[in-house]
């Protein structure tokens, strides 16, 4: 296969063009002297009311100067490879590794720079903070009250780009917003965030590089740090490190996870062999080399609470008739044929049709990361575009080379291939398949489902058989009597389906696909769905937390739900009920959507496609 990365970072050898002021190196004392005057306090003022970036939870007052000096030293004593504490709930034996650094640090020698969440020297009583471990099975809700990052249902609809640029570390509103994202280079030049001004936050991140470099120097390596309701959390590839500060209480391993993809939209556009030009140049900007990609990471960023995807590493597919999804499918293997390496046919972020070359395999995160570059690029809108691109799981060092086409307002093809002259090739395999599109009516019926939408847990069908009165051995290991008064009382379906059942998900391990249920009352607002997927998120976290599990079944109920998940060697299933619900009800029902899901199997999953191995 070809590659062309030497086109992405061709000016890797050219002296430093950043604006921002490049950090120096300091001695060890005087880097623990800067340390000591990091603060972590909580503004009193109210945080403006932009979608997904609202006023954090209230964090108790308190210094963190002391810790984060007694973490280092603790780190250099140990001289072990990660810092760790025992979890202080029931999972004593769960110790896990975690860091050392705070989400408010903020660089000394920078005038504007104050800590993250409070002024410079403010020492009130310290908050629980430090490393420490998460338990498996540890799921914690996100809080009560009624927003999730603060978001209302009255706020306007989200808009696309980074938006207060003009904010930085010293800004009140800066300091409120309860998810930050932050790209830098091992010197400790800033390349990305996801609020303010990149230029303006030079100090802040040379703080960050300076608290990572000390780590290492001891030779541990930092992955978390916990400080009251904060978690900060690192991520390190080569000379790129990546930074979330959160206050969401999303578990760990989602944020580490939405890193990972962070990393991977980046390797997206510019490979990973961006690293040669670090290797030539430490004090290397790439800040150019992502110009104008903002919406793009911020359409990422957007979707770790709306999209499935981002956590269950797999796709969803488009419902459509089996035979409809056949003729779409047979004009792109037919292409596919002639020398296209992935033929793909989506519909939004929903898979039509996918065709891939003999033996080649594409990732369902990288779908997903070429979807979203897609969809938030609107010059892939307005004509035919040929581009490079890198899928990360595929081959992160190449470049591959992208056909994208919108067939309508919402369709788009990709025909991907290694050539770099194709562009010919593949504007006339496009024309092939649009017109079998056209003569099949695939387009409209694409746009029919695209109104109907899919499967709803109103729609869940009476289960009649025999069966009707036990749960299944798998996922119940009882059947109740049939006179029990749980089988002869009529299921409540009030709002939402049978049983209280609000929401589910359904994945195929096999196919890498999973089908989640539509949104209906109770949970039609964007901010209950966030808390939802945010339940989801845990839950799937707990479950897979390879440390105290795997797990097989989990039944959950709180203010807000009755969860309940099943994992199987065929498939996963995360319920959401009504927190009312009835266990044995719940766990019947949860059946009958497994049996929904196998009959009508073939309009929501694309079969017939090979299973990825990777």
């Amino acid at each position: 296969m070809s590659s062309d990365s030497s086109s992405s970072v061709s000016d890797c050898g050219s002296t430093d063009q950043n604006p921002n002021p490049t950090p120096t190196a300091k001695p060890l004392d005087s880097l623990q002297d800067d340390l000591a005057s990091i603060a972590l306090t909580e503004p009193n003022g109210d945080a403006d009311s932009s979608s997904d970036q609202e006023p954090e939870a209230g964090v108790a007052n308190g210094s963190f100067s002391e810790e984060i000096q007694e973490v280092v030293q603790n780190n250099l004593a140990a001289g072990s490879e990660a810092v760790v504490e025992e979890v202080s709930e029931s999972f004593d034996h769960g110790v896990v590794w975690r860091e050392n650094s705070e989400h408010e640090a903020d660089a000394p020698s920078s005038p504007s720079s104050s800590g993250y969440a409070g002024e410079r020297g403010s020492s009130s009583a310290t908050s629980e903070s430090g490393i420490r471990g998460r338990g498996a099975d540890e799921i914690s809700e996100v809080g009560n009250d009624d927003s999730v990052d603060g978001v209302s249902d009255s706020q306007q609809s989200w808009v696309p780009g980074k938006r207060h640029v003009d904010e930085d570390d010293a800004s009140i509103s800066w300091r409120k917003r309860k998810k930050h994202f932050f790209i830098l280079s091992h010197s400790g030049k800033p390349i990305y965030s996801r609020y303010g001004d990149e230029h303006k936050l030079a100090g802040f991140s040379a703080t960050l590089q300076a608290i990572i470099s000390f780590v290492e120097n001891g030779g541990d390596r930092v992955q978390l740090v916990r400080a009251g309701k904060h978690q900060v959390v690192f991520l390190v590839k080569g000379p790129i490190y990546l930074v979330c500060i959160s206050c969401t209480e999303e578990p760990y391993e989602s944020l580490r996870s939405q890193l990972e993809l962070i990393y991977g939209q980046m390797l997206l556009i510019l490979t990973k062999s961006v690293n040669r030009c670090f290797e030539k140049n430490p004090k290397f900007d790439m800040t150019p080399l992502l110009g104008g990609t903002d919406v793009v990471f911020s359409s990422l960023i957007r979707s770790f609470n709306r999209n499935p995807a981002t956590f269950l590493h797999a796709y969803t597919c488009l419902p459509l008739a089996y035979a409809t999804r056949q003729a779409s499918g047979a004009i792109l293997q037919d292409v596919a044929d002639s020398g296209v390496l992935f033929a793909i046919l989506m519909c939004k972020h929903k898979v039509i049709s996918l065709v891939g070359a003999q033996k080649a395999s594409l990732h369902p995160d990288d779908m997903l990361l070429l979807s979203n570059f897609v969809m938030s690029s609107e010059s892939f809108r307005t004509s035919e575009s040929f581009s490079p691109i890198c899928l990360p799981r595929y081959n992160p060092m190449a470049f591959l080379y992208a056909y994208v086409h919108y067939l309508d307002a919402d369709t788009y093809l990709m025909l991907l291939t290694t050539k770099s002259d194709a562009f010919y090739h593949l504007k006339d395999c496009r024309l092939r398949i649009e017109t079998v599109l056209l003569k099949s009516n695939v387009l409209s019926e694409v746009q029919r489902s695209l109104l109907d939408g899919g499967m709803r847990v109103e729609d869940l069908p009476v289960d009649t058989s025999p069966r009707a009165g036990m749960l299944s051995a798998h996922l119940g290991q009882h059947k109740l009597p049939t006179d029990s008064p749980e089988t002869s009382r009529e299921e409540c379906i009030g709002i939402g389906g049978p049983s209280g059942l609000w929401h589910f998900m359904y994945r195929s391990i096999y196919l890498d696909q999973y089908v989640s249920s539509e949104f209906s009352p109770p949970i039609n607002s964007s901010r209950q769905q966030k808390r939802l997927y945010r339940a989801y998120q845990k839950l799937y976290a707990s479950m897979h937390d390879k440390a105290v599990g795997p797990h097989k079944t989990q039944f959950r109920r709180d203010e807000n739900y009755v969860l309940l998940c099943w994992v199987t060697p065929e498939f996963e299933l995360y319920a959401a009920f009504d927190p009312l619900a009835d266990k044995a009800l719940a766990i019947r029902t949860c059946n009958r959507v497994c049996q929904w899901v196998k009959d009508v199997e073939n309009e929501i999953f694309l079969l017939g496609a090979s299973p990825f191995s990777w």
